[in-house]
């Protein structure tokens, strides 16, 4: 079943989506939205050159890496000690986004979905303490980096990018160590892919996931 959202902030019960976890659609990118959806483990999916009104996805298997259990491999450790790279955090978000949307000319792609509408939406979740990036610097240039929502125990990655092997990579590592370390007890990274499987994603029901990120 597929929920058409209105002005008013509400989002359906999940369990009544779609297969593909595609629940709703309709509504806006507000602020108060966005922490409405991720709280309730939703997020805004959609190509925004075919869809004037934002898609709201909540899998009922969900693709996590808890912080405790990312995966540094015996490269990834030899690249760490090396310190060629330097990371930080909330340094450069606007950098991390644009990224994220042209890197690899993924804005030209037919399917693209981190359009300006999204781009505006989280520069001001990030304004506000709700968003955070994670940046990897080549000296002075930004060769790589992710971004997110942060509320409470739970990280919502977003997006991730490189413009040298293994930046992406070095950046989720920080992360989940910077984050483990705050007390943080949760990545949700939305889609399964080959890339994070590595690192040591895995899935989880929707009730678990509930549990942790409504503890």
């Amino acid at each position: 079943m597929l929920f058409q959202l209105d002005d008013e902030l509400w989002f359906p019960d999940p369990r009544l989506g779609e297969e593909d976890g595609l629940v709703a659609v309709g509504g806006d990118l507000s602020v108060d939205r966005l922490l409405l959806a991720y709280g309730h483990g939703f997020f805004p999916w959609f190509s925004f050159r075919h869809h004037d009104e934002p898609l709201w996805y909540c899998p009922m298997q969900r693709f996590v890496i808890f912080p405790s259990e990312i995966h540094v491999s015996h490269s990834m450790r030899q690249l760490i000690r090396q310190q060629r790279y330097k990371v930080t955090i909330n340094r450069d978000f606007e950098g991390v986004i644009q990224g994220c949307a042209s890197s690899q000319q993924r804005d030209e792609e037919d399917g693209a979905w981190l359009g300006p509408d999204i781009i505006r939406a989280y520069t001001e979740l990030h304004r506000q303490g709700f968003a955070a990036s994670v940046e990897v610097w080549d000296d002075q240039r930004l060769v790589g980096g992710l971004y997110g929502v942060t509320l409470g125990k739970a990280f919502f990655g977003e997006s991730m990018f490189s413009l040298v092997p293994n930046a992406s990579k070095l950046a989720l590592i920080h992360l989940a160590q910077t984050f483990e370390q705050l007390g943080g007890k949760l990545i949700d990274c939305q889609f399964e892919t080959p890339h994070l499987r590595s690192m040591g994603g895995r899935f989880i029901s929707y009730d678990e996931y509930k549990k942790i990120i409504f503890s």
